[in-house]
């Protein structure tokens, strides 16, 4: 019976994360940047006080790259929509240039053999996706928090009804002493 309470709480859990996620995209997205802002934080936090607290004594080098994960992260979660939309920006300049290469090396590549024109297809969404990220980001980067959000909705559910559909009634009939046969009289 614990295990099918705990089973209807993760669907639970998975329903409200699901409906949080499609509700409000752009904070799941400006808390997940806080959050890799406190990942930063918190070992640069350790590295500076471990230095201060014991580094004089032992004459050890100041930790730098503890300071730099430090300020990163103290950075990263006072300012996360500035972060959120500079990354859009580079993935639809990277998208771009992406799309517009395969085109450029699928042209020179017909004055030496056919290139069916299928082939195109794929640098040319590459590249009109560039072109929505770099003119539209932060909507850009809320598509893959809604498809996480309805995925977590549609697993919570089919979850939920898969759980009271097929729970057990009763305890499973386990099989009785006399009905197991000793190891002896299956080696003879």
């Amino acid at each position: 019976m614990k295990t099918m309470n705990y089973a209807i709480i993760r669907c639970i859990c998975a329903l409200v994360i699901g409906v949080l996620l499609v509700v409000w995209p752009e904070a799941a997205i400006v808390y997940l940047v806080v959050t890799i802002g406190v990942l930063f934080l918190v070992p640069g936090l350790f590295s500076v006080f471990g230095y201060l607290v014991r580094g004089r004594r032992n004459e050890a080098m100041f930790p730098v790259i503890g300071l730099g994960s430090l300020l990163f992260g103290v950075w990263l979660m006072v300012m996360p929509a500035f972060f959120v939309s500079s990354l859009m920006y580079v993935l639809g300049a990277v998208l771009v240039l992406a799309g517009i290469s395969q085109i450029v090396n699928l042209s020179a590549a017909r004055t030496w053999t056919v290139v069916p024109a299928a082939f195109f297809v794929v640098p040319v969404l590459v590249l009109t996706a560039g072109i929505v990220v770099l003119f539209n980001p932060f909507t850009a980067a809320t598509v893959p928090f809604l498809v996480l959000g309805v995925s977590s909705i549609v697993y919570g559910v089919s979850d939920l009804i898969n759980i009271l559909r097929f729970r057990q009634k009763k305890e499973p009939v386990m099989p009785e002493i006399e009905d197991v046969v000793p190891i002896e009289e299956i080696k003879d």
